[in-house]
């Protein structure tokens, strides 16, 4: 994607962040079918190969698409039959996990900064680690008391929405093919071969994000909980699948995953101060590999996006939308620079241009031709 950035015009641009920015505003008013949305274009671009094998093998795409999206249904409703009661059961002792873990953690850091004042003179005139462990835990209780139970509860009610997932990837393995061609045939002919290069462009970037993204995901979390596992970090599937999960928040989420991992060792394993380097060792590894194998490798440097541009979306999308922005902002931004990409193209080709114009006299003089013989 940088090598086709770099012949969009700054107009183009400010068309493209602008519209970034107003489609995650608006999405963030409708996140309860965005999420579910998103989770069914992954769940489409998984499931396509397979359901193309199927129709090959003499089933008929709506046959093969109720099968595979059935059976991830009747998987996604075990999966909520089994945790969602567990969820519920648990959500008084969170608060307290929570805030032990939280202690551990906040242990941690004041074990590291006795440590440097006692190797830097000038950090020695206050008792800035014990004061910087009464705020972080103040902090902690508050944030616990006020916002940790309504999150907990806000997750609980938001987890039957994932069953519209796979009813979404059903209309889309089903009628995919359908839409597209819809869409194609709404486009004048001048503009038809940009359309179908638009739609092509469109599809690709999505694959091979998501379907990149996945692949990532599970990458990541093979490293992690094996990583973790051989370090002796108690519940390492458990981390290494939430860590792996909130990398698909660049940047910040492999920070998160990496220190809950780091509180969880330190509260279970107190005094270990070298099990928790080892952990942000293990992490500072995967974050190497990302950026130079498991990226480029899995989902290619088509899809990378400058990171000045990465860095400041990400603030912009924290603003308007929270959380949900930081998730949004990557793949709205890489699908609405093919969009604005393409538009530009069009907009400077002067032949297609006058092409559509002059198509558009043709049919205006049979019109009026046609007129003028049923006058006569």
């Amino acid at each position: 994607m940088n090598a086709n950035a770099s012949r969009i015009g700054p107009v183009t641009w400010c068309g493209i962040i602008g519209s970034t920015c107003l489609l995650i505003f608006l999405f963030q008013k409708i996140l309860w079918l965005v999420v579910p949305f998103l989770l069914a274009l992954l769940l489409y671009y998984l499931l396509a190969p397979l359901s193309n094998k199927l129709v090959l093998s003499g089933l008929s795409s709506n046959l093969a698409a109720t099968l595979l999206s059935g059976a991830f249904l009747l998987v996604v409703i075990g999966a909520l039959l089994l945790i969602y009661p567990r969820v519920i059961a648990n959500a008084g002792e969170w608060q307290s996990t929570v805030m032990r873990y939280l202690d551990g953690g906040a242990r941690v850091v004041e074990a590291l900064l006795f440590e440097m004042q006692q190797n830097f003179a000038f950090l020695r005139k206050g008792n800035l680690s014990v004061e910087l462990r009464e705020k972080t835990l103040g902090y902690a209780e508050q944030f616990s008391d006020k916002h940790l139970g309504g999150a907990i509860f806000t997750v609980v009610a938001w987890l039957p929405s994932l069953l519209l997932a796979p009813i979404i990837a059903y209309f889309l393995l089903k009628d995919g093919g359908t839409l597209r061609k819809f869409i194609a045939e709404t486009v004048p002919n001048a503009y038809f071969e940009k359309t179908l290069y638009l739609l092509h462009a469109l599809d690709k970037t999505a694959r091979q994000y998501f379907v990149g993204m996945f692949k990532l995901t599970v990458i990541d979390a093979v490293f992690l909980v094996f990583g973790l596992w051989i370090l002796g970090v108690p519940s390492p599937l458990t981390l290494g699948l939430i860590a792996a999960v909130l990398g698909w928040v660049p940047y910040i989420g492999p920070i998160i995953g990496c220190v809950l991992a780091v509180m969880v060792a330190a509260t279970d394993f107190p005094g270990e101060i070298s099990l928790v380097y080892a952990v942000v060792g293990l992490f500072g590894l995967l974050r190497v590999l990302d950026d130079f194998v498991f990226v480029p490798f899995v989902i290619g440097k088509n899809m990378s996006i400058h990171p000045l541009l990465t860095l400041l979306m990400f603030f912009v999308g924290e603003a308007i939308a929270g959380v949900a922005g930081l998730m949004l902002v990557i793949p709205i931004l890489g699908i609405v620079m093919v969009v604005g990409e393409t538009l530009e193209i069009i907009f400077r080709d002067t032949r297609l241009r006058a092409r559509h114009a002059y198509a558009r006299q043709l049919h205006k003089r049979a019109a009026n031709a046609d007129l003028e013989m049923r006058q006569h």
